[in-house]
């Protein structure tokens, strides 16, 4: 549930709503992996690595209702679901790109 009805309280709202929608231990990382393509529930689970089935459904839920991750299920024996990143989702491509340069670069000690 969103904090607030409208995010025009102050300059800083538009950055508050921006980052609620995309705060979670691991919706970052979703969605960086997404940037790549459709992918199957179990292989953004590889990719994440440590993430709980529990947990990752948790967050691929929040992200499907905010609109920025598309869920396809597919009538099959077993059934088959695929996500991907939706237009809305697609527009998040340079901050989390430029987020994963900033890690890089502050955070790992990297050059730059």
């Amino acid at each position: 549930m969103d904090r607030f009805e409208r995010y025009d309280c102050s300059g800083g709202c538009p950055v508050e709503a921006g980052l609620e929608q995309i705060s979670g231990k691991w919706k970052g990382l979703v969605i960086y992996h997404l940037l790549g393509g459709t992918m199957r529930f179990n292989a953004l689970s590889r990719a994440l690595g440590t993430v709980t089935q529990r947990s990752l459904t948790k967050q691929l839920r929040e992200l499907e209702a905010d609109g920025i991750v598309h869920r396809q299920v597919y009538a099959e024996v077993p059934p088959r679901v695929e996500y991907s990143l939706t237009e809305k989702g697609q527009a998040l491509r340079p901050v989390i790109e430029a987020l994963a340069d900033w890690g890089q670069n502050k955070v790992m000690g990297g050059t730059g």
